[in-house]
């Protein structure tokens, strides 16, 4: 088996746990499983950060979220802590899934290690590759799912706006660059004027 066929298989098995996800959100008029679209958004920003990206980076990319409904914010108190909390089972989790799915497809352990490296977001602030995912999380965030956000009766105007700053300052020039280029509501190109006009 070539190289390009066993990431084809790979991406094609996470999919295949992804596409399990029973949230779903409406695209074009049609339902499709939450996880799954946003394992193909990632990749696709992925790629467009980084045309050159490594395997390993495109294949975290498409597992950042495998089979996150299984962990749901519910199960953890509804605080900072509990946050916290949830956010770092679940990058033990991810990479653990990815992991698992990976050795069936036949990778060896350097490539499976580094994903898990990369899915636990290790050396965020050193490592190139860890930032480029940080950067296309911020980017699907801002794209996809901000406006659903600051819909939910927790999130105020405030909040909405340090959340954002707190998710900029996490991003590179390059992230920045992209995030401008985006087309936004108007709901949320004013939030986000708002957030970074200090």
């Amino acid at each position: 088996m070539s190289d390009t066929e066993r990431f084809q298989r790979a991406i094609r098995s996470i999919d295949e746990a992804n596409g399990e996800d029973l949230n779903s959100e409406v695209v074009d008029g049609v339902a499709q499983p939450k996880e799954l679209l946003y394992g193909i958004r990632m990749q696709k920003r992925v790629e467009e950060l980084d045309p050159n990206a490594p395997e390993a980076l495109r294949i975290a990319a498409r597992s950042q979220h495998i089979r996150r409904w299984e962990i749901p914010r519910s199960d953890y108190p509804m605080d900072r802590k509990g946050y916290l909390r949830w956010r770092t089972t679940l990058y033990a989790f991810h990479a653990e899934k990815a992991s698992e799915l990976l050795r069936t497809r036949g990778y060896d352990d350097e490539t499976i290690e580094r994903v898990q490296s990369l899915l636990q977001k290790r050396n965020l602030r050193t490592d190139a590759d860890v930032q480029t995912l940080e950067d296309a999380a911020a980017l699907v965030f801002l794209e996809y799912h901000l406006d659903d956000f600051l819909k939910r009766d927790d999130i105020g105007e405030e909040k909405a706006v340090d959340i954002i700053r707190k998710t900029w300052k996490k991003m590179t020039e390059r992230g920045h660059g992209a995030a401008s280029a985006l087309k936004l509501s108007p709901e949320s190109t004013a939030l986000l004027k708002k957030a970074l006009a200090d």
